[in-house]
């Protein structure tokens, strides 16, 4: 019997903590409940490939002989290319909404996608220029830092931060079996996780700082 690792997308935080998005693709998943081992969810736009829930799903697949099952196609990506990659990269690929579709049909579907995502862009563009015709101003200046703006800015990308790596921290926590911050730390170095500094080296201290802002009960844990 095929057993399945589910995988969700959805494309910002705010959908993440509200259910939208996640909700409708749980719901397209449901029939295969049974035999679900594993969930994993990202928070991430279909635009980027390097994706950290994603890899820990391909990797439960790969050890434990099971597809990566989706609700539709374009919650793995809307690039063609990346989507016929991972097509070819030894994990069965199974989409809810066409768990019979061969080769053909779902390459079909991934140009459709890159096409939809081509598409979402070229209109984004359109509206930002016929703003900006209507004199819009458009963007705003960089906030002085240790003004009260410039404070607000940065926990507003602290906490969006946080938001974005929330899912891969406490998959990392409970697969890794990690028991110190230190340890914990060194786990995410190992599977690359970015920091909020945008390199792959982690601290104690910095896993410390993220377990406090997003609230997570780890009282077991030591600064050993």
């Amino acid at each position: 019997m095929t057993k399945y690792v589910a995988y969700y997308r959805v494309s910002t935080a705010k959908q993440g903590h509200s259910g939208l998005g996640l909700e409708s693709q749980r719901q397209l998943v449901s029939q295969y409940q049974a035999d679900i081992i594993g969930e994993f969810t990202e928070i991430e736009s279909g635009k980027i490939d390097n994706r950290p829930q994603l890899e820990l799903a391909l990797d439960l697949c790969r050890r434990k002989g099971a597809a990566i099952l989706i609700a539709k196609i374009d919650r793995l990506s809307r690039d063609a290319a990346f989507l016929l990659t991972l097509r070819k990269a030894g994990v069965d690929i199974i989409a809810a909404d066409m768990p019979n579709a061969g080769t053909l049909e779902f390459g079909v579907r991934a140009v459709v996608a890159q096409h939809e995502r081509e598409e979402i862009s070229k209109r984004t563009k359109q509206a930002l220029q016929a703003a900006k015709a209507r004199g819009v101003v458009l963007g705003c200046p960089t906030p002085e830092i240790g003004s009260a703006a410039g404070n607000a800015a940065i926990q507003a990308r602290a906490n969006s931060y946080a938001d974005r790596i929330a899912p891969t921290l406490r998959d990392v926590i409970a697969i890794s079996g990690a028991s110190t911050l230190r340890n914990l730390a060194a786990e995410l170095s190992t599977r690359g996780v970015q920091t909020p500094r945008g390199n792959t080296e982690w601290a104690a201290s910095q896993v410390n700082a993220l377990i406090k802002r997003l609230n997570i009960n780890l009282k077991e844990f030591s600064h050993a």
